[in-house]
């Protein structure tokens, strides 16, 4: 887009204003770049513009300048000036209609082979009841149809533990049906529906890490998507994940993490396999030469958080004086040396306990530690008084 913007303008300042800005992205020979660096060549294109009256180009380039700093969505500037993505979306939302209407019609016809009485305010009651319940519901496999046993029910009433699951569509859910989930709706208590599929939410999140851990050929980045957004992995100090992760032009964050108390916790990531984490010289086990880089790493980023402290404080709102940070590198199943994991587990505890500012753990370490967090969650969750013995 902002390549296809050049060739609106024939005036020299703006045009070599673009330039820049697609050397900073990689389009002119450079290396790309983001952040700070690339939002601040966005508005000078777009203030060269506003000089030269061509205020639409300028508008352009503002909203160019927004996405790169993260404040509008990469869609909206599509819809705006990516011809070929307009009209993609607009032909999904075109089939979604289609798709809606054919399956409102299916559940009219069910209704009305159920009940050939059946009567407009049946009709309405039948597709309140299906809205009111799309939120928890998910595709799953099987022939068609909504069930739901009389165990589930119970519980959807007495905790709000939503079971239900929505099928292949030829054969919607009947009226009787959709007037049971809105009462169970009705009776379910918010709050614990909201526990219960954040838990599975939380439950999928991990399994998908475990699968990419164990995948001897994961990248770093493959690593950072399973990451992303599951500040709870890490334990509960930290509020959430920082959507901002460049602070200082040097440094781009892996995963920023604010505490409760308004300060920086810094997650630096490396690969899973490390066939080197540890390694035994003269009889004694010690950190390879991976970890000790991705540690020197982790401290220059702190000291540089350290020296800007005030300057990112005053333009963020974040504290980084004193920031900790958190090296997640390895797996015990790739470490070679016949080293085992509980030798590994005691030469990192015996490396952290000298640090003070960075601890390294690996990704075994993280996925036991979120999955025991998990398993109480799920114990306190799955507990059903009714069916505890009589005291």
């Amino acid at each position: 887009m902002v390549q296809t913007a050049r060739g609106l303008t024939a005036d020299e300042r703006v045009r070599a204003r673009v330039d820049a800005v697609l050397h900073i992205m990689g389009g002119l020979g450079g290396t790309y770049g983001k952040g700070r660096p690339l939002v601040d060549a966005l508005e000078e294109v777009a203030r060269e513009a506003i000089l030269h009256g061509d205020f639409a180009l300028a508008q352009r380039f503002q909203r160019f300048a927004a996405y790169a700093g993260g404040e509008l969505f990469l869609e909206i500037l599509e819809n705006h000036y990516d011809d070929e993505a307009r009209e993609r979306s607009e032909e999904h939302m075109r089939r979604m209609t289609a798709m809606g209407a054919d399956r409102a019609a299916a559940a009219l016809d069910v209704l009305c082979g159920d009940r050939p009485d059946a009567t407009a305010a049946d009709a309405r009651d039948l597709f309140r009841g299906i809205a009111r319940s799309a939120d928890y519901l998910s595709l799953g496999d099987g022939d068609g149809g909504i069930r739901l046993s009389p165990r589930e029910a119970r519980r959807l009433q007495e905790y709000g533990h939503m079971e239900i699951v929505l099928r292949d569509l030829p054969r919607p859910a009947s009226s009787e049906v959709a007037r049971m989930m809105t009462d169970i709706l009705t009776d379910a208590d918010a709050g614990t529906l909201a526990q219960i599929l954040e838990l599975r939410a939380r439950q999928a999140g991990l399994e998908n890490l475990r699968t990419v851990v164990e995948d001897p050929d994961s990248s770093e980045s493959a690593l950072h998507a399973c990451l992303k957004n599951q500040e709870w992995i890490f334990g509960g100090a930290y509020v959430t994940e920082l959507a901002r992760r460049q602070y200082t032009p040097e440094t781009i964050l892996d995963i920023p993490l604010l505490r409760g108390d308004g300060s920086l916790h810094v997650v630096e990531l490396k690969r899973a396999n490390i066939q080197d984490l540890v390694i035994r010289r003269s009889g004694q086990l010690m950190l390879g030469a991976a970890a000790h880089r991705a540690v020197s790493q982790a401290q220059n980023y702190l000291r540089a958080m350290d020296e800007n402290r005030p300057g990112i404080l005053a333009d963020h709102g974040i504290d980084t004086r004193r920031a900790s940070a958190t090296v997640v590198i390895g797996h015990p199943q790739y470490v070679v040396g016949g080293v085992t994991s509980q030798e590994i587990a005691e030469t990192l505890r015996t490396y952290n306990a000298h640090q003070t500012r960075i601890e390294v753990i690996t990704y075994e370490a993280l996925l036991d530690s979120a999955s025991r967090m998990l398993a109480l969650s799920s114990a306190r969750q799955d507990t059903d008084p009714a069916e505890e013995p009589a005291a």
